[in-house]
């Protein structure tokens, strides 16, 4: 189905502005990185390890976390997220990840995902829609 390996790794990276800190996301009241965004860049490194390795139509789901945000990091700092894949079991995927700004780590954690048919499943979403629409 594809071609991954464990061990491949990919980094992400932003410079941490208003619109990614914790008063912006309303997860805190400080302007300092939030968890939330730094959970997602943690996705995106993760999703980014193995997309371009996927055979066409098919793509990766989140299906867990677990993170640990270690230490806050100011506006105008870059940060980075990087993602190695660690297991492979059939479909499911799980990843190694940390993030990093320009002192120290201030996360990490264990990401699991899920090796998906983009169409069929956008098919079963959609179906939830018309479930919904039937009411």
């Amino acid at each position: 189905m594809s071609k991954l390996t464990i061990g491949d790794t990919f980094t992400s990276e932003l410079i941490v502005e208003e619109k990614h800190t914790a008063v912006a996301f309303g997860s805190g009241n400080l302007f300092v990185f939030s968890t939330p965004m730094m959970i997602g860049l943690m996705e995106n490194a993760a999703l980014n390890c193995v997309q371009l390795n996927l055979e066409q139509g098919f793509t990766t789901v989140g299906t867990y976390l677990e993170v640990k945000h270690l230490a806050a990091t100011p506006m105008g700092q870059r940060v980075s997220a990087t993602a190695t894949l660690i297991e492979i079991v059939d479909k499911k995927l799980t990843f190694k990840i940390e993030a990093f700004d320009a002192a120290e780590k201030i996360g990490e954690g264990v990401h699991g995902r899920a090796i998906i048919d983009s169409e069929k499943f956008l098919k079963r979403v959609a179906l939830k829609l018309n479930n919904e629409s039937n009411k």
